[in-house]
């Protein structure tokens, strides 16, 4: 972060972070939220909190005051670790210097279970779910991606580009925890565009690899042609489908596979493929025991996740149902994940699955990026490719979609809204009020 942080200077802040928790009441089996941007305060602070024997809840330093207090609310910490002041700018990678403040919550509870960790999902299609995790999840999850150093994961003596969020899985387990554990260093690039993550991979000379999600693929596909990065192995990726044709311009571009993961908040990383060379299958991560019932990707996991009020269905009989479309290879044990299995909608008595549309249309030249929802009709929104119109990217529909799969409104969007990791929201109400707030462009309903 700027500068080295080695595990002396680590340890040394994480003693003086410990003393001040414990001055805000902190004790063993008590709760805290931790609400940071991504600094050395947030992490020497969750490893204090660790250390105690918390159970720490994460929380995005990007939610409005609102979505704090009812996060607050459903989480009720004992103490709030919070920023009075952070020197960060627009599209950071980190923030350099964090003014954090332990505060007691006398309204606060103790842990009522023995996770150590607890999270909320991303919410990129409805609420957030509470989702906990024990420290043996957690460190099982670390000896999955132990095990994956012979696909090409990062090992000691290697480094991580994180673009990931560490308020999220891929992040929080993935980068952060698998460096610690395994000896990488791990690299926050000064700042989230294209320039920043090739400067941080070129700031180092061992073996590289970048993680991070389909829109970090994306932004370093466009632009300037990339410096010589003779670092870098290997760029991995998760959190959504990829857009057809980025693994192909990432690699012609930068001569390293785009590889990808398969995760959850509820388990970290299910299935894999570093290499690229499954695509678009991944592989089940060392441990994990999955299959497909009806249609639906299901895996092995022995007590429910879950926090509170949730849909009961989600886990049964030591089965998570993750609610993605998937189907099975019964020789290879290889999985293709379709999409979200809601994305299946009737339109006039025929199958239309969205995920389908959505990734044609993702693939079109005249297309820059869209998502495709459903509301008694099939909506797309649009950000359209340089110098391309609406009636162009209309055109190019009507030659790859049957008119009865064909969005029945377009629009288009200087950008699309998306969670704090990076996901393109879904949500209806969301996404009419960007358009909205753009004033964009709509196009006809589109025939047939």
């Amino acid at each position: 972060m700027g500068d080295p942080v080695d595990r002396q200077d680590l340890r040394e802040l994480v003693d003086q972070r410990q003393r001040e928790l414990a001055e805000a009441g902190l004790v063993r089996g008590g709760t805290v939220s931790l609400r940071l941007p991504p600094s050395l305060a947030y992490v020497s602070f969750l490893l204090a909190a660790w250390r105690i024997g918390a159970q720490v809840s994460l929380l995005d330093h990007r939610l409005a005051p609102g979505e704090v207090e009812r996060a607050l609310g459903r989480l009720e910490p004992q103490v709030l670790v919070s920023a009075q002041k952070a020197a960060t700018a627009p599209m950071a990678g980190y923030a350099r210097e964090v003014d954090a403040i332990a505060g007691a919550r006398p309204s606060g509870r103790p842990a009522a279970t023995g996770h150590t960790l607890i999270q909320l999902s991303s919410g990129s299609t409805g609420p957030s779910k509470v989702i906990a995790r024990t420290a043996a999840d957690l460190t099982a999850e670390l000896g999955r991606y132990r095990e994956l150093a012979g696909s090409g994961y990062p090992v000691r003596g290697d480094r991580i580009v994180l673009l990931a969020s560490i308020v999220h899985v891929l992040g929080l387990v993935g980068g952060l925890l698998h460096s610690l554990h395994a000896g990488v260093e791990l690299v926050y690039p000064a700042r989230l565009t294209a320039d920043g993550i090739t400067s941080a991979v070129a700031a180092g000379d061992a073996p590289t690899m970048v993680l991070g999600v389909p829109f970090h693929a994306e932004l370093l596909c466009a632009g300037a042609a990339p410096p010589p990065l003779p670092q870098l192995a290997r760029m991995v990726v998760a959190g959504e489908l990829t857009r057809p044709g980025v693994p192909e311009a990432f690699t012609s571009r930068y001569g390293v596979p785009l590889g990808s993961m398969y995760g959850m908040t509820e388990l970290g990383v299910i299935a894999t493929d570093l290499s690229g060379s499954l695509r678009p299958a991944v592989a089940p991560a060392p441990g994990m025991t999955l299959r497909v019932d009806a249609g639906e990707l299901m895996v092995k996991m022995a007590a429910s996740p879950y926090v509170g009020l949730v849909d009961p269905t989600r886990w049964s009989d030591g089965w998570l149902r993750t609610r993605d479309a998937a189907t099975m290879d019964p020789g290879t044990g290889l999985v293709t994940i379709l999409g979200r299995l809601d994305s299946q909608v009737s339109i006039g008595g025929l199958k239309v699955d969205l995920t389908e549309v959505e990734q044609t249309i993702c693939g079109l030249p005249q297309v820059s990026t869209a998502v495709v929802v459903y509301d008694k009709q099939i909506d797309a929104y649009l950000v359209l490719a340089e110098g391309c119109s609406l009636a162009d990217a209309e055109a190019a529909m009507a030659g790859q979609l049957a008119a009865y799969k064909r969005p029945r409104q377009l629009t288009v969007l200087p950008e699309l809204p998306r969670t704090a990791t990076g996901k393109i929201v879904r949500d209806h109400a969301v996404l009419r009020a960007a358009a909205a707030q753009a004033g964009a462009a709509t196009g006809p309903a589109a025939p047939g």
